[in-house]
């Protein structure tokens, strides 16, 4: 996954304003306790970090965007 997919998905999943302090703010356990801005800056594959938001926010996230 591009990294401007996984922020188009991100955006859309949660709008715009909402997403970006989700990936500064929200530390996910399922990226070792990292949020996803961290993640992504220490070079974690954007599928897997979309991955760990699907699995944090189930029901936000649409299954269409899974």
């Amino acid at each position: 996954m591009r990294l401007t997919d996984f922020w188009d998905r991100l955006e859309e999943a949660f709008g715009p304003g909402y997403a970006a302090s989700i990936a500064a703010d929200q530390v996910l356990s399922q990226l070792g306790g990292r949020t996803i801005e961290q993640a992504l800056a220490s070079g974690e594959e954007t599928h897997v970090v979309w991955r760990a938001v699907c699995a944090a926010y189930p029901d936000r996230v649409p299954t269409r965007l899974r």
